[in-house]
């Protein structure tokens, strides 16, 4: 991404005066909406829009006692340090390459993908894949430590959880995702009810049982078929949760940007992690019946206007979900999106 105007930096520095969350557990979504609005030629519209989400956000909170290598263990998990985490990797990432403290730090974070409802490794995704593709500016790398502390702040294990059985295909194994049965509590009430999800990606004949493919490239190709089948579910299934059910597409999808900055044999348990993150969302919150795949299945605008819809739409989620489907690319992904632009208020 070649931001010539410098809106994303200005955006970035705007944001970090804020913390991550409001009222109380609500995730800060604006830097993952700046950075596709700017992705996606929509550089203009990021002051704006900011000018209107940014009452809504909080000031960091004040910092506690300093994050350190003797001591994380005990911090890991606690979102009342979550300035100490976010003051602990902007030190790290100034003295080192933010590579390899993404390195580092994603295996120890990775199991608490779903910490946040799966809000922090997104951003971290929307992060990485602006330093992959551009100036590593100050402000860039800030944000990838300011995403990697509220991860870490929030980071919190799904319940353990019985493999059910194998799904030949990663759409199946959505279909098979059993739902929590008490629809009524938010998201860490009904996370807390999973019990078990279909094993996807089928284990391979010399792999221990439920590992999966053993080559980083297998794993790449399989988180692929995950983002396209969860994005073009929600085409079917989004009237259950319109806002919920965007985060079983995007927070793969957040995995798959990832991946060109880690070392190959992280993928394959990235892959694992992300299809429990996305199975969990499934779970929680897609209904139990699917409604006919929308007539603009066949008729799609192209990327440019869909995701100018987006942008104009306003909702948070929505240009997320739509940055996503564009990364799917083909016509069921843009009726999924134009699904979003429908059913999620609008902002503007």
């Amino acid at each position: 991404m070649d931001d010539t105007t410098g809106t994303l930096d200005e955006a970035l520095e705007r944001i970090h005066v804020s913390g991550p969350e409001r009222d109380g557990w609500l995730s800060n979504h604006a830097p993952m909406a700046v950075e596709a609005l700017v992705r996606h030629g929509h550089a203009s519209a990021v002051h704006r829009w900011l000018d209107r989400y940014g009452p809504k956000l909080e000031e960091m909170p004040d910092a506690g006692s300093p994050v350190t290598a003797r001591n994380w263990h005990e911090a890991l998990g606690d979102p009342r340090r979550i300035a100490d985490w976010t003051a602990h990797f902007e030190r790290e990432t100034s003295e080192r390459p933010w590579r390899d403290v993404l390195a580092e730090w994603w295996p120890r974070l990775l199991p608490g993908i779903a910490a946040g409802a799966t809000h922090p490794a997104i951003r971290v995704g929307h992060s990485v894949r602006t330093l992959l593709a551009g100036e590593e500016s100050a402000p860039r790398v800030r944000e990838l430590a300011h995403a990697l502390g509220y991860w870490a702040a929030r980071h919190q294990r799904l319940p353990a959880l019985v493999p059910l059985g194998p799904a030949p295909s990663a759409a199946a194994a959505l279909d098979r995702v059993p739902l929590v049965p008490d629809r009524n509590g938010g998201v860490r009430d009904r996370f807390a009810q999973l019990t078990g999800f279909p094993v996807w990606p089928a284990p391979e004949q010399d792999t221990a049982p439920g590992q999966g493919p053993t080559g980083p490239e297998a794993a790449r190709s399989a988180l692929r078929e995950l983002v396209r089948a969860s994005t073009h579910r929600y085409a079917t299934h989004a009237h259950g949760e319109p806002i919920m059910l965007v985060h079983a597409a995007t927070a793969p999808n957040a995995v798959l940007r990832t991946l060109p900055a880690l070392p190959g044999e992280l993928w394959a348990p990235s892959l694992r992690a992300a299809w429990a993150a996305s199975a969990a969302v499934t779970a929680a919150y897609a209904p139990r019946e699917a409604a006919p795949a929308p007539a603009s299945a066949s008729v799609a605008p192209d990327a440019g206007e869909l995701f100018a819809r987006a942008a104009a739409h306003g909702d948070d989620h929505t240009i997320k979900f739509t940055d996503t489907a564009l990364d799917v690319g083909d016509a069921l992904a843009f009726s999924a999106a134009l699904r979003a632009i429908e059913l999620n208020p609008p902002v503007f």
